[in-house]
């Protein structure tokens, strides 16, 4: 890959005029139009900004892009071209695991992580701990909790 370069779901893209103190949220949102990472803090408490740096979950309000040359960027928008991901995707949408939908990219996208990681021997315990750092401001703690516990079935 050229210097300056990395993948963004699957596809190189250029980075070589992004400034250096851009950060990555900002590059994903704003230069590439991929809009569903989302913006909550920019201070990587809330989890909404959640994307996948080679498989492993990342904050892209805490990640400057320069700092992701050479690496697989995944965002929610092709979260669901895998079989981990599709199945937190569809366990989402079966137990309504949205209110609002602003933190839900978030949550699919560190849940996909997880489980890509860890599979499905991680008891459900340790996944709503690690979930923790992802915040739902209306409160659909609920039917987020089911939508773990049917996507660690489903790929199990």
């Amino acid at each position: 890959m050229p210097a300056g370069s990395t993948r963004v779901n699957g596809a190189p893209v250029d980075l070589s005029e992004v400034p250096d103190d851009e950060r990555l949220l900002d590059t994903l949102r704003w230069r590439l139009a991929l809009r569903g990472t989302k913006e909550g803090c920019r201070t990587g408490d809330c989890g909404a900004c959640t994307v996948l740096l080679d498989g492993r979950s990342a904050l892209s309000c805490l990640t400057l892009t320069h700092e992701v040359e050479g690496a697989s960027v995944t965002t929610v928008e092709a979260i669901a071209n895998g079989r981990i991901g599709e199945a937190v995707r569809d366990a989402f949408i079966a137990e309504g695991a949205a209110q609002c939908g602003y933190c839900t990219p978030g949550f699919v996208v560190a849940l996909t992580g997880l489980l890509a990681e860890r599979r499905a021997s991680t008891p459900v315990s340790d996944l709503l701990e690690e979930m923790g750092g992802n915040l739902c401001r209306c409160t659909g703690y609920g039917t987020i909790g089911r939508a773990i516990v049917r996507a660690r079935e489903a790929i199990r």
